[in-house]
């Protein structure tokens, strides 16, 4: 009886799941390996655009740079939120609730106001730029704009909130009795915290780095406005393909291709974190 409870409580679950996830991803597996002719899908199994893919140095390059970005905003979102989702969790001051909304903040506002925001700061009349260049300081404007940079600081301000949130839940159930066990026993705060703190809040780095990382590798609308097409990532080469070429096999052999390398990198990544807390119990 409580079986079948249970499965009639995860049925709708299920379904919207089928429906809204598994059933497009398997369309979009279809259509990768089926060949287009004259604008029309011809339903022939072929593994043609896979091979366009991996042997076009282009495309590789463009994969390359997508999970290098992605990888960069990870480590920059977590360098910058451990230390904010450590006071969060410690913090017992009554502007506490403020600097959450703080941290939540960017979450109330679309991503493409918040782009254009960060675009008149970093262009190259923009107010960082103008500032520096009135008072004498610079000769010429930085290119703070259209390039890696510029997108990354992006998607760190876009995705950063996530990680805070990751690290804030797990940093919350550390005992604080085992800090004070550990410098009781004569270890530093600072060898406290690397040994004691840091490795057990490694699932909250997992999840946080996993969330910030996927999100950062599929995002369009960010390279799209702070990079100018000058910064190509998959997402973008996507779009092309699909909306501009019209070439929807090769888009979703591209997307396809995405899909399967973050997966198997977030594999590994959970692989040597599950080691390492194997090693810290």
């Amino acid at each position: 009886m409580r079986a079948r409870a249970r499965l009639l409580l995860l049925l709708p679950f299920t379904a919207l799941l089928g429906v809204f996830f598994a059933a497009p991803l398997l369309l979009m597996v279809a259509i990768s390996v089926s060949r287009q002719s004259f604008g029309e899908l011809q339903w022939t199994f072929t593994l043609h655009h896979y091979a366009r893919f991996f042997s076009d140095a282009y495309y590789i390059g463009v994969l390359w740079d997508t999970l290098v970005l992605g990888a960069i905003v990870t480590v920059a979102s977590l360098l910058l939120g451990y230390p904010l989702a450590y006071h969060l969790a410690r913090t017992r001051s009554r502007w506490k609730p403020f600097l959450l909304v703080a941290v939540l903040s960017p979450l109330l506002v679309g991503i493409v106001i918040r782009c254009y925001g960060w675009m008149i700061l970093l262009a190259d009349r923009g107010l960082i730029n103008a500032t520096l260049v009135e008072r004498g300081w610079l000769a010429k404007p930085l290119p703070l704009m259209y390039n890696r940079f510029g997108v990354a600081v992006a998607l760190v301000h876009v995705f950063l909130p996530f990680m805070v949130l990751s690290l804030t839940g797990v940093l919350k159930r550390i005992d604080p009795h085992a800090l004070e066990a550990a410098m009781t026993l004569g270890a530093s705060p600072r060898r406290a915290f690397l040994e004691v703190t840091l490795p057990l809040s490694l699932p909250g780095i997992l999840a946080g780095s996993l969330l910030v990382f996927s999100l950062a590798i599929s995002s369009f609308v960010v390279p799209v406005l702070l990079g100018g097409f000058k910064v190509q990532v998959l997402p973008m080469i996507v779009y092309e393909q699909v909306l501009s070429v019209f070439d929807w096999p090769f888009g979703a052999a591209n997307a396809f291709v995405l899909l399967v390398i973050s997966i198997a990198l977030i594999a590994v990544y959970i692989r040597v974190t599950e080691r390492a807390l194997r090693g810290i119990v």
